[in-house]
This record gives C-alpha cells, structure tokens and sequence, in this order.
C-alpha cells in the first residue's frame, strides 16, 4: 500500500479558491437580527403551479427514473418555444439539454467547446463559480473589465479585440451579469457579436437573470443578431426568474452539432437531470407571466430602497438581477475588511469579492438585496453609518 504521505491530489484543483460566501453565512449564523445580503436567495415564492405540479411527481413512476437522459421531451419543447419566441430563431427540443442547474450547463459547454489549453473572455467582475468552471474545465480565463460610467456598469468594449489570441475558443457572457447587476445594451452585444463573428469564437450567454430587468429595459438575445445563431450556447436555469433555486434545473440550448457534444458531456457527467423537479419546472414555464412581472417590481423597488438608503456610498446601479457592487476601496477599506465591520457593527452579512474577477472586482462588496423585504432593507443606511462612520 502506497504510504498516505506520498499521495497526491489533483493539481487542477490548485487555482480554485474556496467560496466566501458560505464563510460570511457560517459567520452570520442564525441571528435573525442580521441582514442577509450575503448569498443569491430570494424569500419571494415560486410560481404555485410549480409547487403543485413537484408534490404531483413525487407519486409519478415516470418522474422517478433515469429517463430520458437529457430531459422530458415536453419541458425541452416548452424551452425550445421560449427561445423562439425570443430571438425569432426556429429550435426544437433536439435542440435542448436539460440540466441540474445552469452551473451544470456552464461546465457542460465548456467542455463541449473548448480543449485544455483553449482561452475563454469573461468580464470582470463575474461569477467566481463561472471562473473556476473554465479552469476546472482546463481552460484559461481572460478578463475583459466592466468600467463604471454615469454610475452604471458599461463594458470596455475597445477591450474585446486584444483579449482574442489565436487559441481563444470562446466568450462567456451574462446580462444582468452577476455580481454587477450589468445590463449589456445593444452596441455591446453587436460589439461582442462581431469578435465572434470575426475570430469565429463560441458565444457562451448565461441567461439565468435574463428577464430580471429594471427601469423598462430591453431584453436582448444575443442569438437573434446576425450571423449568432449558430454560435449562440444559451444556458438558463429555473432558479432565479422563478425564485426554484432548490430545484436544480437549467438548460443549455444550440443549433447544430454541438448540442450531441453537450449532451454526451452531461450523459456522463450527471447522467440524468431531477425528474421530480422537472415536472415544476415546465409548469412554471407554462405559467402566467405575470408572477415573474410582479417579482421583478419588487426586486426593483429593493434595489430602489438599497441605493437610495446607501446614496452616500460607492455603490454602482445595477440594470438588473439580484445583487449590486460597492467598491469598498473607493472608502478606504479592503472588501474582506468592509465585510468584518459591516456584520461585527452593523449586522449585515455581505460578501467581498476578491475572487470574482481580475483587477476590478477585488476592489468591491457584494450586497444582495432580493432575500430581504423592503422594511428591513431600509435600515441599511444606518447599519452602514454604525458599521464605518465610528474609524477603524
């Protein structure tokens, strides 16, 4: 037997850091005194429909297998439709994996469309998990910035050209983006869609956030601009339009060849998505829109409530989504610094986000404002005020 002191783990492992977020939560405990801006929950309830339809499979035969692998025919129909409808774009349900999530999905298209070695452009900030998911998949991350402007979040777009090398496959974006809360508007897609277009990369959107849109803002896909549709990896989830985060279902959806690819790396890595909680989320697809319409007023009457009770701070207005930025460096503190005072003086839990991007995220705090009603979220002013007008 090989001794325990000679054996190794993986170095793929090595630029992978752990997650802050669990360590602010395990920090907060389960003092209900605390704000918890901290992790992306949202105490809004999923669509009734959904509900009843999860509590019906839990008796269902066909809900309890294996089968079909890449998801019941009629929920990958009922994503195939939406798509359509959004981009005017014909897809059918070949065209459609079905997912444990759209983390899942992240990881599936990486490794469906990329080699070790390969280069994949994020912005930055984005989501850490979204980071480690390229590396885990042997890929290098490059990071083009999200640059703050009018007190918006806007990307460098002059940024796009010198980011693509000859072995960049890919650009992995998301509008809203988390954490920013970045809406990207239509002459950054068509900037974005042009690098595709011109250095042939794959257009990996995240669209988990996609209808969680503030101020009347338009919904763009990028698979609808020209010359996308065959480029265009869209990923989506369940989780955050209809607040089914502990469903853990999300899709990936392609036209042409690279669906099978998808599909064979989900075959082998999850085998098969929830059944139980496919059945809801196809009833939540087929529900009134209106409970999403309504969710998204409430998400933005709190991101309404964060900003004007924070208007003496750093904090950059998001276009959507479920978070916002303050840039702790802006006041002097680093954000894991910022985090310590904001729970020790001020009982909220928010999480720095040192590894989130590259040279810009580390300078900010993440506050999640869709776990708290509107009552709590306005004594956030003077939480701050407790937390930092006292000096170190």
């Amino acid at each position: 037997m090989t001794p325990p002191q000679l054996m190794r783990s993986s170095h793929r492992l090595d630029q992978l850091p752990g997650f802050s977020i669990d360590q602010v939560a395990s920090d907060a405990g389960s003092d209900p005194g605390v704000l918890r801006l901290e992790n992306l929950d949202t105490d809004l309830r999923p669509p009734p429909e959904a509900i009843q339809a999860t509590r019906a499979a839990l008796d269902s035969d066909e809900a309890n297998s294996y089968l079909p692998f890449t998801g019941r025919e009629d929920l990958r129909h009922a994503i195939a439709q939406r798509l359509q409808k959004q981009t005017g774009i014909p897809y059918t349900e070949r065209d459609v994996v079905i997912t444990c999530g759209a983390t899942e999905g992240i990881l599936d298209a990486l490794l469906a469309s990329t080699d070790p070695g390969d280069e994949v452009i994020l912005t930055d900030p984005i989501y850490a998990g979204i980071i480690n998911r390229v590396r885990l998949a042997g890929a290098v991350p490059r990071f083009v910035p999200l640059l703050v402007e009018h007190g918006e979040w806007r990307l460098e777009v002059g940024a796009l050209g010198p980011a693509s090398r000859p072995n960049t496959r890919a650009l992995l974006a998301m509008s809203p983006s988390m954490p920013s809360g970045a809406v990207l508007d239509r002459a950054e897609w068509d900037a974005i869609a042009d690098l595709c277009r011109r250095e042939s990369l794959w257009l990996l959107y995240n669209a988990a956030t996609e209808r969680i849109l503030f101020d009347g803002r338009p919904q763009i896909h990028p698979a609808a601009l020209p010359g996308m549709a065959e480029r265009t990896i869209t990923i989506g989830s369940v989780s955050k339009e209809f607040r089914m985060i502990g469903w853990r279902v999300g899709w990936v959806a392609a036209r042409g060849d690279i669906v099978e690819k998808i599909a064979r790396v989900h075959i082998y890595n999850v085998v098969t998505p929830i059944g139980i909680a496919q059945a809801g989320a196809l009833a939540a697809l087929r529900s009134s829109p209106a409970g999403a319409e309504a969710c998204v007023l409430e998400w933005q009457a709190r991101r309404d409530t964060v900003l004007q009770q924070l208007a003496d701070y750093p904090v950059v207005r998001p276009g959507g989504g479920w978070c916002l930025l303050l840039d702790t460096a802006a006041m002097g503190f680093e954000p894991a610094a910022a985090s310590k005072l904001l729970l020790d003086r001020g009982r909220v839990a928010a999480t720095p986000m040192q590894h989130w991007g590259q040279t810009v995220a580390p300078r900010y705090l993440r506050l999640v404002f869709s776990n708290e009603p509107v009552s709590r979220l306005a004594t956030l002013g003077e939480r701050f005020r407790r937390a930092f007008d006292q000096g170190c």
